[in-house]
């Protein structure tokens, strides 16, 4: 049970790009990487002006002169500091993912990353060269994956209790964008627009969700080929969907469907993984992230209860506070900022060995939801068709 204690022999001094004034998610970062003392905030390129940008930093207790007014500045001032910062989280529209990240990189300076993490697989594979060549971190947003009871489903799986995997079903498909919400909205306007979102909408910044969230649960399962077909029911958002199904055909035998939506009036999230297989199924829904439903043939229905002692070891760790008390999506947010910060520290320090351990979603899992998402947009705008996975 977490306690406090931090598991580093520091905190890691931080920095943000992005994440400003009225920014929902600079907030879950910055809740999220401080709540445990894993991560110091130290310096900030907050908003694309520079004024504004700077006084929201200043409120947040910052020094002004680490208050910059681009990322470029930021990167080149606190890379020659003794105490600049060695991670920078990245909470920017998708089309700055890119340029950002790569030049934290080349600053030698850790990265965490709100997906996706590029618009092209060409581009994530280069940023996973440089990682690699630097010996650094690259983690993404894939918060969701903090969850305790998305762990107790992958431990369900790997000791056989579901048999062999038969299918996947996953979805992440809210109604808040029934109408075009965009007009008054700005935060929503840049995901409908290619040229700051990308190839995609709902598939990029949905269904990448609870694709990783399977692969977590599942980590065997390798996709052999897809089928996509995507829809723009608000029509000013083509080419751009707001809707979308993909199949997908498992090396083994395994198929898998993927819905994701945000035209699916009258649900609140929506978000949901269930794995089947020969001798039962789990599911979990992530507006219930605290319970997981563990169906086996000819059996009654149970539904387990994060924190309670018949759960693996491995699903008990992360917890807080006694079962019954809910735990919910900043705690799991702060779960996978421990594991960033521990992956750094065992990186500086010439081990990532000692990392290997910790499940949390790096530059590998970037890469594969960007391909993934390449690979949707493929079929879909080919008629939806078939497309090999590769």
């Amino acid at each position: 049970m977490i306690d406090g204690t931090r598991l580093t022999k520091t905190a890691i001094r931080w920095g943000m790009v992005g994440g400003g004034r009225g920014s929902q998610i600079g907030y879950v970062h910055r809740s999220a990487a401080m709540r445990d003392g894993y991560f110091d905030l130290r310096a900030g390129a907050f908003d694309l002006d520079p004024e504004r940008g700077r006084a929201f930093g200043v409120d947040l207790g910052l020094d002004p002169d680490r208050c910059y007014p681009d990322y470029q500045a930021m990167f080149a001032a606190e890379s020659a500091r003794p105490d600049g910062i060695r991670c920078v989280t990245i909470a920017t529209p998708n089309n700055t993912h890119y340029p950002i990240t790569r030049a934290a990189l080349l600053a030698g300076i850790h990265v965490i990353c709100e997906k996706p993490l590029t618009f092209t697989t060409a581009e994530a594979l280069d940023l996973q060269a440089i990682a690699r060549e630097r010996g650094l971190v690259v983690g993404v947003a894939y918060g969701y994956s903090g969850h305790q009871m998305i762990e107790e489903a992958a431990r369900l799986v790997a000791d056989g209790t579901l048999g062999e995997i038969r299918i996947v079903t996953m979805q992440f498909a809210h109604g808040f964008h029934s109408a075009p919400v965009e007009l008054d909205s700005p935060a929503t306007r840049w995901r409908v627009d290619p040229a700051f979102a990308g190839p995609s909408y709902v598939l990029g910044d949905l269904a990448t969700h609870p694709l990783y969230l399977a692969q977590v649960i599942c980590p065997d399962l390798r996709i052999r080929r897809l089928l996509c077909t995507r829809q723009s029911f608000v029509a000013s958002r083509a080419p751009l969907e707001d809707n979308a199904t993909v199949l997908m055909e498992y090396d083994g035998g395994a198929v898998g469907t993927l819905w994701t939506s945000a035209v699916n009036a009258g649900s609140m999230h929506g978000q949901k993984v269930r794995v089947t297989g020969s001798k039962g199924s789990v599911e979990w829904w992530d507006e219930h992230p605290n319970q997981l439903r563990l169906e086996i043939q000819g059996e009654a229905a149970r539904l387990l209860d994060r924190g309670m002692p018949y759960l693996h070891a491995q699903s008990l760790g992360d917890d807080r506070i006694g079962a019954g008390h809910p735990e919910g999506l900043f705690e799991a947010w702060a779960n996978l900022h421990s594991r960033f910060a521990q992956a750094i520290e065992a990186h500086e320090e010439g081990d990532p060995a000692r990392a290997a351990h910790l499940r949390y979603p790096g530059i590998g899992a970037g890469v594969e939801g960007v391909r993934w998402v390449e690979h949707c947009v493929r079929s879909a705008d080919a008629g939806g068709v078939w497309v090999d996975y590769a």
